[in-house]
């Protein structure tokens, strides 16, 4: 792929996925979060990076990862936006662990993992589509038991109920109420 290909690409699907994220943010009310979602996506060091390894099917995070054996880029991301649960590990006198993401986090790693699968699998995509990354991915996740517990059930109620129905349950019972989502009921 050419090096204009790769550069115009990269800014269509940061664009078309940062818009897509902010439509599905305002969907569930956050809309603070929604207009600053990723916009460390556009510093030059995370640019840099999209730019070399952009393949459209896939991050180029993950492609910088595989040749590099790590990603600069992600560490930057990742440390400057609380929706990635790799921002909420610590580490302390308990050694490294996981820390519970606050719920309008939750919230929005639901709406960005959404949008990741539009965007990647195009037609592709489902409504099970970002659960089924999720569950080929958690082993290898150091999420805290409720975030995780949080986020499995929120995917779940995706994949059963369709968007339009989850992005209204995360609106109306899981920001507002505080749900336990090992039973569906609020607390």
């Amino acid at each position: 792929m050419k090096k204009l290909d790769k550069i115009r690409g990269h800014l269509h699907t940061i664009n078309a996925h940062k818009l897509l994220v902010a439509k599905l943010c305002f969907a569930c009310g956050l809309y603070r979060q929604g207009l600053l979602h990723d916009l460390s996506k556009y510093s030059p060091l995370e640019l840099r990076t999209g730019f070399r390894y952009f393949q459209g099917y896939r991050s180029p995070i993950e492609a910088q990862k595989e040749h590099e054996g790590y990603s600069f880029s992600w560490l930057h991301h990742k440390g400057r936006n609380p929706h990635h649960w790799e921002y909420w590990i610590d580490n302390g006198s308990q050694g490294v662990h996981a820390v519970k993401m606050e719920r309008r986090y939750v919230a929005e790693m639901f709406c960005d993992r959404v949008a990741a699968s539009m965007i990647y699998q195009k037609e592709k995509y489902t409504d099970r589509s970002a659960l089924n990354y999720y569950l080929a991915a958690k082993d290898h996740m150091m999420m805290h038991p409720e975030t995780a517990r949080d986020l499995e059930y929120l995917l779940d109620y995706l994949a059963r109920h369709g968007l339009a129905n989850a992005l209204d349950f995360i609106r109306r019972v899981y920001l507002p109420s505080g749900l336990d989502a090992r039973d569906g009921k609020t607390v």
